[in-house]
C-alpha cells in the first residue's frame, strides 16, 4: 500500500509540474515537449533537488499509453488515401531520408571506434526519428493541415515499417534471435501484420464504424481505447512497435463517419498522457553520464542537422515546396526520441559498449530541444536554406497580412454584415481547429472553399493554406471579429493566452 501512495503522489506530482511547464512554454512561445522533458531530468533521480520519482519504472505504464494516444490521434487525423498518395514521390523522399540519416549514423558508428557491432546500432540510433515526438511537434504548430504533413507522416511510416526490419536484421548482435531463421520470421509476421491492418483501414472502415456508432459517449471512449490499447500490445508482441499498431488503429477508425467526434474525445488522453511520456523519458537521463561523452553527441547533432536538412530540401524539390516547406519537414524530422533510447539499451543489455546508452540520451534530448524549437520557427529558420537548392520559380513564404475583404453587397438590411477571410501564407490561423477560433458571441462563420470545393464549417475543421471562409456578424460587431481573427493570425494559440484584441 505505501508503494502505491508513493507511485500515485509521484503521478499527480508529474502531472502538476507538466501543467506549469506548459503553461510557462505557452507565454514565451517554446514547444512544450523539450520542456516536459526537461522537467523530468530535474525532476528525476539522477539530478540533485526534489526526488518526485524515485523509480522511473513506476510510471513506464502511463508513459506507453501517452505513447499510444499520440500515435492514435494521429492516425484519426488521416487516412489511408491521404498517406499513400504521394506513390512513388513519397517512398523516393522516405528512402533519400533514411540513407542519408542512417547511411550517416554507420558512418559515424565506424569513427567512434567502438566496435563494429557498436557502430550498427549506433547507425539506428542517430537515423531515425521519433515519431511520437514528430506527433507532438506537428499537433503543437498547427501543422496537421498543411501539404507537407503528409510528406512527413509518410516519411515517420515508412521509418516505423523499416524499424521493423532493422530490429529483426540487428537480433543476432543485440541476442533476441538465435537463428536466422528466426529473424526471418520475425520480419514476415511484422509485416503480415501491417498489411492486415492496412487492409482493413482500406476496406472494412465500415465495418469497424459499426463498433462505435453509438451516442453514449462512455461507450465510445471505453471501445476506443480498448482498440487502441490492444492493437498496441499486439503489434508489441508481434515485434513491431506499439507506436505504429496505435497510429494504424486510429488510421482505420478515421475512415469512419465518427472520425470527428472521435478526434475530439481523444484530445485530451492525448494531451494528459502524451505530456507523462515524455516526462518519462527525461526521468532515465543521468546528465553526470552524458558529460562523459559530450564530443561524440556534439559531432552526431551536427552531422543529424545537415543530413536531415538537406533531406528536406531533396524532399520540397521532389513536391515542388516552398523553403519555409522544406525546413518544417527537415526540422521536424530532426527529432530523435523512444526508439534511439529502446535500441541503446537493448545494446547495453546485450554486453555491448555501455557509453552508447548515454550517447544516445543526451543526443536524444539536445535533438528533443533543437528540433521542436526549429520547427516552431521554421519560418525564420529555413531563411538558412539557400533558394537556390529549390527549383526555379517556387514560391516563397513570406509575412503576408490576412486577407479580410468585404462581401460584394452588404446584408446590413437584414440584420447582418458579411466579410471573407482567406488563409494566407504565413498566418497562424492555418492549422488550427474552427472551434479554437473563439470568436465574440453573434458571429457566425459560414461556408468554406477548399481545393475548388464549397463545404460547411464545423467545430472540428482544420484550417489550411488557402481556403476562404464567410463571416457573419450582427451589424456593429464585425470590427470586434476582425480584431479577434487578426490576433489569431498573428500570434496563433498563444492569442488565447494574451487576451489579444487589438490591431
Amino acid at each position: 500500500m505505501p508503494h502505491a501512495a508513493d507511485t500515485l503522489m509521484a503521478l499527480g506530482g508529474a502531472f502538476v509540474v507538466c501543467a506549469l511547464v506548459a503553461r510557462a512554454g505557452a507565454r514565451l512561445g517554446l514547444p512544450t515537449v523539450p520542456l516536459f522533458m526537461l522537467a523530468g531530468v530535474v525532476f528525476g533521480p539522477s539530478t540533485p533537488g526534489i526526488d518526485l520519482v524515485g523509480e522511473p519504472a513506476d510510471l513506464e505504464l502511463v508513459a506507453r499509453l501517452g505513447l499510444v494516444f499520440l500515435l492514435f490521434y494521429l492516425g484519426l487525423e488521416f487516412t489511408l488515401d491521404q498517406l499513400v498518395a504521394g506513390g512513388r514521390r513519397l517512398v523516393g523522399a522516405a528512402m533519400v531520408y533514411l540513407v542519408l540519416n542512417v547511411g550517416g549514423g554507420v558512418a559515424y558508428g565506424f569513427w567512434v571506434g567502438w566496435g563494429a557491432p557498436e557502430a550498427f546500432v549506433i547507425a539506428g540510433v542517430v537515423g531515425i526519428s521519433s515519431t511520437a515526438i514528430v506527433t507532438k511537434v506537428l499537433v503543437e504548430t498547427r501543422r496537421l493541415g498543411n501539404r507537407e504533413t503528409r510528406t512527413i507522416l509518410g516519411i515517420a511510416v515508412i521509418e516505423d515499417i523499416f524499424l521493423a526490419f532493422y530490429l529483426a536484421l540487428l537480433q543476432p548482435v543485440l541476442g533476441g534471435a538465435e537463428t536466422w531463421v528466426e529473424a526471418v520470421t520475425g520480419i514476415a509476421t511484422a509485416f503480415a501484420f501491417l498489411v492486415t491492418l492496412g487492409a482493413v483501414a482500406r476496406w472494412g472502415a465500415a465495418w469497424v464504424g459499426r463498433l462505435v456508432s453509438t451516442h453514449d459517449e462512455e461507450v465510445v471512449v471505453v471501445l476506443f481505447v480498448g482498440l487502441a490499447v490492444t492493437t498496441a500490445g499486439v503489434a508489441e508482441a508481434l515485434g513491431v512497435s506499439d507506436a505504429i499498431g496505435a497510429f494504424m488503429v486510429g488510421l482505420i477508425l478515421g475512415a469512419t463517419a465518427k472520425a470527428g467526434r472521435l478526434r475530439t474525445l481523444t484530445h485530451p488522453l492525448r494531451d494528459a498522457f502524451g505530456a507523462i511520456f515524455f516526462f518519462h523519458f527525461g526521468l532515465t537521463i543521468d546528465p553526470g553520464e552524458v558529460l562523459g561523452v559530450l564530443p561524440q553527441i556534439g559531432v552526431a547533432v551536427a552531422m543529424t542537422v545537415v543530413l536531415a536538412t538537406t533531406a528536406g530540401v531533396v524532399a520540397a524539390r521532389m513536391y515542388r515546396f516552398t523553403r519555409v516547406e522544406a525546413g518544417n519537414i527537415g526540422f521536424t524530422v530532426l527529432t530523435r526520441g523512444e526508439f534511439s533510447i529502446i535500441l541503446a539499451s537493448l545494446a547495453v543489455a546485450a554486453g555491448l559498449d555501455g557509453r552508447i546508452g548515454s550517447l544516445a540520451a543526451g543526443y536524444v534530448l539536445v535533438l528533443a530541444i533543437v528540433g521542436p524549437v526549429a520547427a516552431a520557427h521554421s519560418d525564420k529558420v529555413s531563411r538558412l536554406i539557400s533558394n537556390r537548392l529549390l527549383r526555379p520559380g517556387e514560391m516563397r513564404w513570406g509575412e503576408t497580412p490576412l486577407d479580410l475583404e468585404a462581401g460584394a453587397g452588404s446584408l446590413h438590411h437584414l440584420g447582418s454584415e458579411l466579410f471573407q477571410v482567406t488563409v494566407t501564407p504565413g498566418s497562424r490561423l492555418h492549422g488550427l481547429h474552427v472551434w479554437e477560433l473563439r470568436l465574440p458571441e453573434g458571429v457566425t462563420l459560414g461556408l468554406l472553399v477548399r481545393d475548388g470545393a464549397t463545404r460547411a464549417l464545423e467545430e472540428d475543421t482544420v484550417l489550411r493554406l488557402g481556403d476562404v471562409f464567410l463571416v457573419f456578424t450582427r451589424p456593429g460587431l464585425r470590427i470586434d471579429a476582425e480584431r479577434r481573427l487578426l490576433a489569431v493570425h498573428r500570434a496563433g494559440r498563444l492569442a488565447q493566452w494574451r487576451g489579444e484584441t487589438g490591431d
